[in-house]
């Protein structure tokens, strides 16, 4: 659990992001989701996180690859970091305050040290 902290620290930070993208209508800048009002965006994106958050608990407590799971995760937080740059532009992107990018750059940071260390 000790060598894990960064690895928490930045999933701790990535369900904080998640929380700050219901703020932002992160659905809006999604491929696909961008289509739909802000109603159905909001009711897909919300139950779209269920099985996603579902399956990475699960994968965490069912210990049956965690560290598969962590270090996949890990390449994720570190990715996500470059998917909002990607979408930094975007007419619809309201990921503009300091806080949000404290965030989703900590993710990031947190992943990449649990990968190093």
């Amino acid at each position: 659990m000790n060598n894990d902290i960064f690895f928490y620290l930045g999933l701790a930070t990535i369900i904080v992001h998640e929380m700050d993208a219901v703020r932002c209508k992160e659905w809006r800048i999604f491929p696909g989701l961008s289509l739909l009002g802000d109603t159905w965006g909001l009711r897909i994106f919300l139950i779209a996180h269920i099985p996603l958050l579902y399956f990475l608990f699960w994968g965490l407590i069912m210990q049956i690859d965690s560290d598969g799971v962590k270090y996949s995760l890990d390449i994720f937080f570190i990715i996500h970091v470059g998917l909002h740059l990607l979408f930094l532009r975007h007419k619809k992107n309201e990921f503009k305050d300091l806080i949000s990018w404290i965030i989703i750059l900590s993710a990031g940071m947190f992943g990449l040290l649990d990968i190093l260390i």
